[in-house]
């Protein structure tokens, strides 16, 4: 059989989400303007609360590697790529 499978970029958004909350260290995703997870031509953006005291960049590579290798098992594609900024720490604003 022939055809194609298009996965949206909000079923993509959802998936990241959900495998980012998986990392130690992420408190949660920042809702916003121009907040949240964004999909974009490939490429995957959150904005991220982390707990206080973690390393930023091992909790960042974490939720880097863990979102790309969700979507490419869920999705059968991997982000070109996956970036991730800190909001808040510790929940704080």
């Amino acid at each position: 059989m022939e055809g194609n499978s298009v996965v949206s970029d909000e079923v993509i958004a959802r998936y990241a989400r959900d495998a980012a909350l998986e990392v130690p260290g992420v408190l949660r995703v920042v809702d916003g303007v121009r907040k949240g997870v964004r999909v974009d031509d490939g490429a995957v953006t959150l904005h991220l609360a982390l707990d206080d005291g973690v390393s930023i960049p091992e909790v960042g590579a974490g939720v880097q590697r863990g979102v790309a290798d969700f979507l490419e098992r869920m999705t059968n594609v991997r982000p070109e790529s996956v970036d991730v900024v800190v909001e808040e720490l510790g929940g704080a604003a």
